[in-house]
């Protein structure tokens, strides 16, 4: 009994401090294991600035020089860095053309990334601006100061755009346009998902490639969260329906129970590129986007336009969605064309309300960069430079070219199933001797592919090639010559693939 008694006491003193004293080494202070700090692997980190390599302040570097540069530091993105070992060495550009340090010309099919739209002859405005902007005021963080050339900017946009879009910010990139553009819905509404389609790409950063659909949201998709995936009105391998009306009355219902079973009340915005880009130029069956912002405004969801490879002119109209009738987003966002890929910059519009909201609210975006006095000093002079030179009419005047070019290919080669081109945004679908995508849109790329590619290369195309798909893209101040005599280089190539694939005789 005294043995029990004993116990029970030292219990209850070590729980509540009452009772006899502690036994020693129980109940008491906790003692840690001794921490020792794990000895540095010490590194040399100083560097000799006099020891500078003094090729750095030579004029020209050989082509072995660049070479050895290129495979001892740089580093290749998405793909593998050696991808690039034998990627051209660009010299210099004139016109739609770009020209190696061997002198031989290539056609640039794609606008690089969709988005040199100017070509290489810089406009001498715009030269002339960004030079000033240098020499006057080269920088202002957005945060502290504000600049005319911003005001101006956003002045210019606010008349180019339709209905109430009329308040801007001005990121670096259409990644962070876009990036920006999820952080304003959500903050705006207080709601968190975002339902975008899986036929898209949105961006490279953790929030825009989880909001992408393609493949490339596999690189980060981990660890972001509230993004949604909804099937396009095209899918890859089945039909909303029959004919263009009954597949867009399918994919519409198809969303509003996606909507319903996902909760309107927690989903703050659709995102969706105007016409998918990279994903193969897919513009929305008739009805389809008009039922898209029906939806949304049925319940209280926000509209996002991903324009960041079609704004400013690329499909014969200045915005993507103008060819929706009666279809206005809520936030569009914007790229790569707003400066003609010069200078980087980006832009997301929004409507009155939502920039309202933002006027004794924070907006909770911001980056150092953010309407960079050059960079919009840049785009100021190429927007007026397209609207001058009227771009976006002369996009749309040869888009019956583009349609003809491409009928004669699919005509032509077994290996392309169909086309599309709307304004100076084409695309071709390679598939193989059974019918299907010659490969995944991920890769790898078969040898018949992989021939492909040269052959393109050897006859002078220069840009995207992401099989299955061929875009065709080229800077919108291409003319009916040149735009011609690029379809009849791919062409060639494409005879190749033909042979490669056995579809035609060696």
């Amino acid at each position: 009994e005294a043995a029990s008694g004993a116990a029970g006491g030292g219990g209850g003193g070590g729980g509540g401090g009452g009772g006899g004293g502690r036994v020693p080494g129980v109940n008491g202070h906790f003692v840690p294991d001794p921490f020792v700090a794990p000895a540095l692997a010490a590194k040399e980190n100083a560097v000799e600035l006099s020891g500078i390599s003094r090729a750095h302040w030579e004029a020209t570097w050989s082509d072995a020089e660049v070479r050895g540069a290129q495979a001892a530091h740089v580093v290749g993105t998405w793909g593998a860095t050696g991808a690039i070992a034998e990627a051209p060495l660009l010299e210099r550009g004139e016109g739609v053309y770009l020209y190696d340090r061997a002198g031989k010309q290539y056609l640039d099919w794609t606008s690089q990334a969709i988005c040199t739209n100017l070509g290489y002859d810089v406009p001498a405005a715009v030269v002339e601006a960004v030079t000033a902007q240098l020499v006057k005021l080269p920088m202002v963080y957005g945060g502290l100061g504000v600049t005319e050339i911003r005001c101006r900017m956003a002045a210019l946009l606010a008349e180019l755009l339709p209905g109430d879009i009329e308040g801007f910010i001005f990121p670096s990139s259409g990644n962070e346009a876009n990036e920006a553009a999820v952080r304003i819905a959500r903050r705006y509404t207080g709601k968190h998902k975002i339902l975008t389609q899986y036929r898209s790409y949105h961006g490279g950063s953790a929030t825009t490639l989880a909001a992408t659909g393609d493949f490339r949201r596999w690189f980060a998709e981990v660890g972001a969260t509230g993004f949604v995936k909804m099937f396009n009105p095209t899918p890859f391998k089945f039909q909303w329906g029959e004919d263009e009306a009954a597949a867009t009355a399918t994919a519409l219902a198809a969303l509003e129970e996606q909507i319903l079973l996902e909760g309107p009340n927690e989903i703050a915005a659709v995102m969706l590129e105007s016409v998918v880009g990279a994903g193969g130029v897919l513009v929305a069956p008739e009805g389809y986007m008009q039922g898209v912002r029906a939806l949304c405004d049925k319940y209280d969801i926000l509209l996002v336009a991903d324009e960041v490879m079609v704004g400013f002119g690329r499909t014969g109209k200045f915005w993507g969605f103008q060819h929706y009738p009666g279809v206005l987003p809520d936030l569009v966002t914007s790229a790569k064309g707003l400066s003609a890929a010069y200078l980087p910059l980006s832009v997301v519009g929004m409507r009155r309300p939502i920039k309202e909201f933002f006027e004794t609210t924070p907006l909770g975006w911001g980056a150092t960069y953010q309407a960079h006095p050059v960079a919009l000093a840049c785009a100021y002079e190429c927007v007026k430079h397209v609207l001058d030179n009227d771009i976006v009419q002369h996009a749309a005047a040869l888009q019956p070219v583009m349609e003809q070019e491409i009928a004669a290919i699919v005509a032509k080669h077994p290996s392309v199933r169909q086309g599309r081109a709307l304004g100076l945004f084409g695309c071709l679908d390679l598939v193989d001797r059974h019918g299907h995508y010659v490969q995944p849109l991920q890769g790898p790329s078969p040898e018949p592919v992989l021939k492909f590619r040269q052959a393109l290369a050897e006859n002078g195309i220069y840009g995207l090639v992401r099989p299955p798909y061929i875009h065709c893209a080229p800077p919108l101040v291409i003319n009916e010559h040149e735009l011609r005599d690029g379809f009849a280089r791919v062409d060639k190539a494409l005879d190749v693939l033909d042979r490669e694939l056995g579809l035609a005789p060696p």
